[in-house]
This record gives structure tokens, sequence and C-alpha cells, in this order.
């Protein structure tokens, strides 16, 4: 009898490491979250550019290029999230599979109000995007075991984030040159910032390279952004206040 008798030591070793475990799984899910909802910020932004181009049945000078990379990376991001690929990534494959579906919405309306040869050019690339993923998927299924599947989809999911996260960039670039924030709204750059350091952590919660290193690099450039608006921001609000001479 006395060999079934659990020690109060032993208790509470085991009550202890089942909190920490606990809390461990509830950083993991906070931080997981936390970048769900900050990309529905990013997914949604793009609504009022769309509803011009509804109310207007053009498309104007508008590029449907973003939508399509968009969709492109949230594809394969989210394949790299699913069970067989790896494991305990579930949030990563709702933020994707959420983005995959609007960027699919954004470009179908762009095709539908589109010029006729606009509309062919974006209608074929989109289906080249789409059979590009369905290669993907297919070579990693049918020629790679398990663990290289896993690292094969990774370095495609880094390298379409890195991409992804470039694009500030250029605006950045802008705003240098125009010594103006007009072209980066606030907002937008705080939810990539705050995205990119929900997803950075959740990544490395996971100890999972191929989260953390992409979204680490897009918090840097989030923070690149944020910085740039302040100072020029605030130099635009100082040159307003300057009187103007006769």
């Amino acid at each position: 009898m006395n060999s079934w008798v659990v020690s109060p030591e032993a208790t509470a070793a085991t009550a202890t490491s089942l909190a920490s475990y606990s809390f461990y799984d509830i950083c993991c899910y906070a931080a997981g979250i936390a970048g769900n909802l900050f990309a529905f910020v990013l997914f949604i932004s793009p609504i009022p550019t769309f509803k011009r181009i509804v109310r207007n049945k053009s498309t104007e000078q508008f590029s449907g290029l973003p939508y399509l990379y968009s969709l492109l990376n949230c594809l394969i991001c989210m394949w790299y999230g699913l069970p067989f690929i790896s494991y305990g990534v579930v949030l990563v494959v709702t933020v994707n599979s959420i983005g995959a579906a609007f960027q699919l919405a954004y470009l179908t309306l762009f095709i539908i109000y589109a010029d006729t040869r606009r509309k062919l050019r974006m209608g074929g690339l989109l289906i080249g995007a789409l059979c590009l993923f369905a290669l993907i998927a297919y070579v990693s299924l049918e020629l790679f075991d398990h663990p290289s599947r896993q690292t094969l989809l990774g370095y495609l999911s880094v390298a379409s984030l890195i991409s992804m996260f470039a694009s500030p960039l250029f605006i950045i670039n802008l705003v240098i040159k125009t010594k103006s924030v007009e072209f980066m709204p606030f907002y937008l750059s705080l939810a990539t910032f705050l995205m990119s350091v929900s997803f950075f952590a959740y990544g490395m919660l996971l100890h999972d390279f191929f989260i953390y290193i992409p979204n680490g690099i897009g918090t840097l450039l989030g923070v690149v952004q944020l910085l740039l608006y302040a100072y020029y921001s605030r130099r635009s609000v100082h040159s307003s206040r300057v009187p103007l001479l006769a």
C-alpha cells in the first residue's frame, strides 16, 4: 500500500509544473491571438480602397500586385502551419487562412472592375500564383518526409514574409525623400508593428525559428517606421507654426 502513497513534496512539484505549463500555454495563445487581431486590422485596411473601386466601377491607377503577393504569402504560411507540416502552430493557420480569404476577395473585385487588358493580366497572374502554390503543396507532400517538408516550407515562408516586410522600405524611402508622413498612415504602421511583435513572441515561445526570424525583422522595420513618423510629423507641426514672412 505504501508504494502508492504520493509524498507532499512530489504533489507540490507536480502542481508547480502544471501551473508553469499552463502559464506557458496562456502566454503562447495570448501572443498568437494578439497577432491574429492586429493582422485582421491589416487585412481590412484596403476596404476603403475597394469601396472606391466598386463605387467608381474602375480600378483607376491602383495595382492588384500587392494583393497577389499577400495571397501567395498567406497560402504558403498557412500550409506551413498545418499539422502535417508543423506541430502546435495552429494560430499561424488561422491568421493566414483569414488573410488568404481577404486577399482572394480583393483580387476578385479588382478583376471584376479592371479594364479588359488588366483583367486578363491579373486573372492570368492569379491562376499562376494558385498553380505555384499547388505545385509547392504537391512537391512538399510527395517528395519530402516530415522533417524535410517542415524545413522546406519553413524557408519558403521566411522568404515570403521577409519579402512582404521589405515592402515598407519603399514607404520609408518616400517619407525621407518628401519629409512628409502623408503616405505612411500611423495606425497602419502601428498595427504592422504590433502584429510583428506578437508573432515574434509567439515564435520565440514555441522556439520556432521560421516564425520568429521574419517577424523579428518585421518588428525592427516597424520601429523604424514609427520613429520616422514621430520625427517627421513633429517637423511638420513645427513648420506649420513658423510665421510666414510678408
